[in-house]
């Protein structure tokens, strides 16, 4: 049998190096950063599959310069909105992901970064650091309770229904925005369904957990901001771009907030410059929301079980575009 030639843009866990590695040709790019947009054209020409990262765009140039053979893109994320899907289905090219498995290792770091937002746990640990520290006082870096506080949570998919779940252990109270209000999932939680202005006015505490669209990007800007209490907290784990950038900056200076976490950035990785970076009451990390091992693996498993099943023809567990099944090669 002739093994099936496969582009892999970054080093991920050898758990799922070694299923690819067992069934096709394999060339992995070894780089830390992402692959340059020459260096990804030039090697997935001639591919049958590519396992993707979310920094990695595949566009219609990208497919076409693969060639007619690709048969299978498969994502190292649950998002994938670094994929043209659509033209990915034009073309028979089947698109996966990895839902499901990170969810309450996302949700965990969700509630990490309110919590730490809420309490001001990274600036206590820059003070004392800096030698600051001379002795207990009554007024130092006060923050913000979470017991008992209102949660409004911006999407009750996976992620949002996990968070909720957290928030119950410390008795909040949940609001939720979704699409589909009066979801089964959120009633489970205790969670009341509201419309977002609302949401914004009675939260104490934000958090996203809404993909990447049209319609979320920048969904969180200066009318948010100004709707929100002074005392508000904002946690990000979802996509950079739901959040303006420029708007937060303002809100967190000027106080309009009171403080904001995000593991994810606009844009990403934020360059050290950036003047977010120079506001005490914002934390940020570098997209690692999902970063425990056992789950990093577990991802890695799937997105090589996923490039696989593609490859032999099978629908993947996790597929994205069913409709190219009926366009395939």
């Amino acid at each position: 049998m002739i093994k099936p030639n496969v582009y892999v843009t970054r080093a991920i866990p050898q758990a799922g190096l070694d299923e690819v590695d067992a069934f096709c040709r394999m060339e992995v790019w070894q780089g830390e950063t992402p692959p340059p947009r020459d260096i990804l054209l030039e090697k997935a020409a001639g591919k049958d599959g590519l396992l993707s990262l979310l920094t990695d765009l595949i566009d219609a140039d990208l497919m076409d310069a693969a060639g007619p053979q690709l048969t299978v893109v498969s994502n190292y994320a649950v998002g994938f909105d670094n994929i043209d899907v659509d033209a990915a289905t034009e073309r028979g090219i089947l698109v996966t992901n990895t839902p499901g498995i990170l969810t309450d290792t996302t949700a965990d770091f969700a509630f990490s970064l309110l919590m730490g937002a809420a309490r001001r746990v990274v600036e206590g640990v820059d003070y004392v650091r800096a030698g600051r520290w001379q002795t207990w006082g009554p007024r130092l870096l006060v923050g913000q309770d979470v017991h008992g506080a209102t949660l409004g949570v911006v999407g009750m998919g996976r992620i949002g229904t996990a968070v909720c779940r957290r928030a119950r252990g410390f008795d909040m109270k949940v609001l939720y925005v979704d699409p589909a209000c009066g979801l089964e999932e959120g009633a489970e939680q205790g969670a009341v369904c509201v419309d977002m202005d609302t949401l914004l006015w009675e939260s104490d505490f934000v958090t996203l957990h809404v993909p990447l669209t049209d319609e979320t990007h920048h969904l969180i800007g200066a009318e948010a901001f100004r709707k929100m209490k002074p005392s508000a907290v904002l946690i990000n784990t979802a996509r950079g771009p739901i959040v303006d950038p420029e708007a937060l900056y303002h809100a967190l200076k000027n106080g309009d907030i009171a403080a904001a976490a995000l593991d994810v950035t606009d844009p990403e990785p934020l360059p050290a410059g950036n003047r977010l970076l120079s506001l005490s009451n914002l934390i940020v990390c570098p997209h690692i929301a999902s970063a425990s091992v056992a789950t990093r693996d577990r991802m890695a498993v799937t997105a090589a079980e996923n490039l696989i099943a593609g490859l032999k023809g099978k629908r993947p567990q996790h597929l994205v575009n069913p409709e190219a099944l009926d366009r395939g090669p």
